[in-house]
């Protein structure tokens, strides 16, 4: 193959890599548990390349995990499911406390700080091309410092 095709090539494939919704997560963590706790909640920072949507998540620690979002409704503070989190390009989107969030439920056993759980979070484009990126969160104590003052466990 001759110099300059390969260097095509090369430069095709390059280019492909970029033009795929590239996320970057950051300072993602899960809440710690209590004995008995059924639910606990993952944030973290989401920055993406060109318009992308969190659709979904998973994770083996939990056989129900949603996209949440908490949210002033009528003068009460309400939980939901929410189909997609909008991930603007270039801004940074925050899931964190009393926001959106990803909830993990039906914990088979308590998650503990120093734990790591891994996640699956799902990416949807413009195109409506899917990608997953696997992340590692750290399990933070109850009382952690990272947590906004007076936002404590919430239940379902």
């Amino acid at each position: 193959m001759k110099p300059i095709l390969r260097t095509l090539i090369a430069a095709a494939f390059f280019a492909a890599g970029i033009a795929q919704a590239q996320v970057t997560v950051e300072d993602a963590w899960v809440r710690a548990t209590v004995p008995q706790q059924r639910a606990t909640g993952a944030f973290m920072k989401l920055n993406a390349a060109k318009d992308t949507r969190l659709v979904s998540a998973t994770s083996p620690a939990a056989p129900v995990v949603e996209v949440h979002e908490m949210a002033l409704q009528d003068n009460v503070m309400r939980m939901r499911q929410v189909p997609a989190v909008e991930l603007p390009a270039g801004k940074a989107v925050e899931l964190k406390p009393g926001g959106y969030h990803i909830m993990l439920m039906d914990l088979p056993k308590q998650v503990k700080a120093g734990d790591t759980v891994p996640l699956t979070l799902v990416f949807e484009g413009k195109d409506g091309k899917r990608e997953s990126l696997e992340v590692q969160a750290p399990v933070r104590a109850l009382n952690s410092s990272t947590q906004p003052a007076g936002q404590g466990a919430h239940k379902h």
